[in-house]
């Protein structure tokens, strides 16, 4: 039976600002914790106000790793004014910009788990060029333009150690969803293309892939 958050945890990442499902997040929860059994760190590209974070963070204290985070709390195109997903709540008023960082550090505080969490303030491929340690696992959930999703793959996949997990977030097959999941799903199809990663489960819209080879 795949491992599962505690009420209190669950309770938080439902709270939380954000848009992942709760069906999702358990599955995302279960590969941490197995991910977390190779000793190795954590990381997700793709912050926003740390919904997802808190049960990566959980999963890296119950296996006394860390979970790292990564984006610029600018937000993703989506989430800009004019658009579907844009929280007004969001805006920095001195700026006229997104910000995210202050409601993530609230989540983070609020569930009681900051102190598990590394937290990488910058855009995804200049964070991903200065690192060079191994991963357990990486979740890819930043931009959904071909641009940055593939920069996303590109920057992290190599890091995730023999057995580790890549777990791709809003993988959308149907053609229809072009502009919110077309790119992760042309992701996904590269990733399993590679011979690097075998896929391991499926719930809804997130896939989670082993490294079971060499390359991306």
């Amino acid at each position: 039976m795949p491992a599962a958050p505690k009420p209190e945890i669950l309770a938080a990442f439902e709270s939380a600002k954000g848009f992942m499902p709760v069906g999702e997040g358990l599955a995302l929860y279960a590969a941490a914790v197995e991910a977390g059994r190779l000793g190795l760190p954590l990381l997700e590209v793709g912050t926003y106000c740390g919904r997802s974070t808190i049960l990566l963070a959980d999963a890296a204290r119950e296996a006394g790793v860390t979970a790292i985070t990564v984006d610029h709390h600018r937000g993703s195109e989506e989430q800009q004014p004019g658009w579907e997903y844009h929280d007004p709540e969001t805006v920095d008023p001195e700026i006229g910009l997104m910000d995210t960082l202050p409601t993530f550090r609230r989540t983070l505080h609020r569930a009681g788990l900051e102190e598990h969490v590394i937290a990488l303030v910058g855009r995804s491929p200049q964070v991903a060029k200065v690192w060079n340690s191994p991963l357990g696992l990486v979740f890819v959930d930043g931009g959904h333009t071909d641009e940055h999703a593939t920069a996303d793959y590109e920057g992290w996949a190599p890091h995730v150690a023999e057995g580790g997990l890549l777990v791709i977030h809003d993988v959308f097959p149907d053609p229809v969803d072009e502009f919110t999941g077309q790119a992760p799903y042309r992701v996904y199809l590269r990733a399993l293309a590679s011979g690097a990663f075998t896929e391991v489960s499926a719930t809804d819209s997130l896939r989670v892939l082993r490294r079971t080879g060499a390359g991306v």
